[in-house]
């Protein structure tokens, strides 16, 4: 099955590219697009086929939608995005399936089998129960020990979490620190991403307590947050571009 990737964010593409060549030896990656403009000239060409594109909605040059008004669209195709406002307009274009990001493996063994059944497409109800069911569920209270006490803390006071000579701490609002057992790893993955970004291997912040940011020589990026951190709050190089997105949403 070839697969072709449209999608604006590089790090999006390359795990979306990394989960596919994992999970179905079939599959084998023919192209990548990060705009509507590359997608349109990568499907004119005529060297060029696709059984399967996967395509982001939101591109850098505008919405996937103006694809098909440019150039017949024969491949079926996977419609990805962070937001499910677009999932009727998806559907009206004739998607074999929509996923919500960030992408669950689950539903997208569901979309690959749909792209194997010829034909298959969506009905209104069917397209429904897939998004709510899609739609994951992020952790709302974490629990932390102060001495002799347990105190639960909801993820809507937390402002950030760090880490700091192997010790992971939880920073609330209220300019309360804690102690927490769990890995950033672990909590990366529990966070609702369109409230918490993981600026580096050491910092997740929360959209909430930014500030401000100041631009730094390089081109790094410092966060004022508040409460104000005991550290340089600092975005990594390799997460700048992904951080200004987010912060856009």
């Amino acid at each position: 099955m070839n697969v072709l990737i449209v999608e604006d964010e590089i790090m999006a593409q390359s795990n979306l590219a990394r989960i596919l060549e994992q999970n179905f030896s079939d599959i084998r990656i023919v192209g990548m697009a990060c705009s509507v403009k590359e997608t349109v000239a990568w499907l004119q060409d005529p060297h060029h086929h696709a059984d399967v594109i996967f395509m982001d909605v939101e591109l850098s040059d505008g919405d996937c939608f103006s694809i098909f008004r440019q150039v017949e669209v024969t491949s079926k195709v996977i419609m990805t995005t962070a937001y499910d406002s677009y999932a009727i307009k998806a559907f009206e274009a004739g998607s074999v399936d929509y996923l919500l990001k960030p992408v669950e493996l689950g539903a997208l063994k569901r979309a690959v089998a749909r792209c194997r059944t010829s034909g298959e497409r969506f009905d209104a109800q069917t397209l429904q129960n897939l998004l709510k069911a899609d739609r994951k569920v992020y952790r709302e209270r974490f629990i932390v020990k102060f001495n002799d006490r347990i105190i639960p803390v909801r993820t809507s006071e937390i402002a950030y979490f760090y880490s700091e000579e192997k010790i992971n701490f939880l920073v609330t609002v209220s300019e309360n620190s804690y102690v927490i057992d769990a890995s950033l790893d672990q909590i990366s993955e529990e966070l609702d991403p369109d409230l918490f970004f993981r600026i580096s291997r050491s910092c997740i912040v929360s959209a909430s307590a930014i500030v401000s940011i100041v631009k730094k020589l390089g081109g790094r990026l410092r966060i004022v947050a508040r409460p104000e951190s005991s550290f340089e709050m600092i975005v990594s190089r390799s997460r700048t571009d992904d951080f200004l997105k987010w912060l856009e949403k």
